[in-house]
């Protein structure tokens, strides 16, 4: 079995906890380990904190959250309408996946990104092809509690 959802948020910090809770309640509705649950939800919460505020130019800007479960995996991807990441590219697997620039050690913030690996499996970066906008994307191999809800079978 596979289940995805997308949100269409504002680009408001209200909408990043409101987001959290969504996950984690379809995450734990389902059955996913608490650990897991949590370190995406926290993955999620600095993604969609790094589309509030570098997401767009107007306030009215949105930004998009969707997540899939397919099997084991769950992959959670954020898309705004921002400028973009200012980054190199990775070669040559795909010129398109992008690294960002480290933040200054001596930084108040802009950590976000390395505790979005820190916590997932698999990170991408890419800037929207053809528009503005950046897409963090990111994969977690799930983890059931005992006697799930939702056991997802390969």
């Amino acid at each position: 079995m596979s289940i995805w959802w997308s949100l269409h948020l504002r680009r408001e910090p209200a909408s990043v906890p409101l987001a959290r809770r969504l996950l984690l309640g379809a995450m734990e509705t389902a059955g996913v380990d608490q650990d897991i649950c949590y370190d995406l939800a926290a993955a999620l919460s600095e993604a969609c904190a790094n589309a509030v505020e570098h997401g767009g130019d107007a306030a009215g800007d949105d930004y998009r959250v969707t997540a899939f479960i397919d099997g084991d995996t769950c992959r959670i991807e954020v898309t705004d309408s921002g400028p973009g990441f200012s980054a190199t590219p990775r070669p040559p697997t795909d010129p398109a996946l992008l690294t960002p620039a480290p933040a200054p050690t001596d930084a108040e913030d802009g950590r976000g990104l390395f505790l979005i690996e820190a916590l997932t499996d698999h990170v991408r970066y890419r800037n929207r092809t053809g528009r503005r906008g950046a897409v963090v994307s990111f994969d977690k191999i799930l983890k059931w509690r005992e006697g799930a809800a939702l056991p997802m079978a390969s």
